[in-house]
């Protein structure tokens, strides 16, 4: 992989991309103009962005969506204002969550109704504290409803 700045126009993509798979003003919160991108040697094609040394999204050959790592959580959750992309979790599990356990319907508080099954989501304690990145099972509106089973697939924990 080649580290390089992004040119204007994949800059702008990018910002797109983000804005599309998070609401504005995601683009501009998790792709700031000093991000570096990390490239394919074969293809050419972008594959992660960088900050300070530290992978904040990878994008998805699949579907050309972010994965978001924890840094990129991180910035995300900073600028969004509550409840937007949260999951919140009873915070007596917060502690199993933050090292990167799956979070289940029977701890979950409440959810950003705006949330859909296969959503990159954060999960947070009741005090918003960012805990875990993960994908969404169900939809936001689903969530409250259930009362066992996984509802966030953690991909990564604050202390995992």
């Amino acid at each position: 992989m080649r580290l390089r700045r992004p040119t204007v126009k994949e800059l702008a993509s990018l910002r797109v991309i983000a804005d599309y798979q998070f609401g504005p003003p995601a683009g501009r919160l998790l792709i700031p103009d000093n991000v570096l991108v990390s490239v394919s040697p074969n293809t050419l094609r972008i594959r992660s962005l960088l900050l300070e040394g530290k992978i904040i999204a990878t994008l998805r050959a699949q579907d050309g969506l972010y994965s978001l790592s924890i840094e990129g959580a991180r910035l995300l959750h900073r600028g969004m204002p509550e409840p937007r992309l949260r999951v919140y979790v009873d915070t007596s599990v917060a502690e199993y969550i933050a090292r990167g356990r799956n979070a289940f319907a029977k701890h979950v508080v409440r959810a950003d109704p705006g949330i859909r099954p296969g959503d990159e989501v954060l999960v947070v304690d009741e005090q918003d504290r960012l805990l875990a990145v993960g994908k969404a099972r169900f939809s936001g509106v689903e969530i409250p409803y259930f009362k066992s089973g996984e509802v966030v697939r953690v991909r990564k924990g604050v202390e995992d």
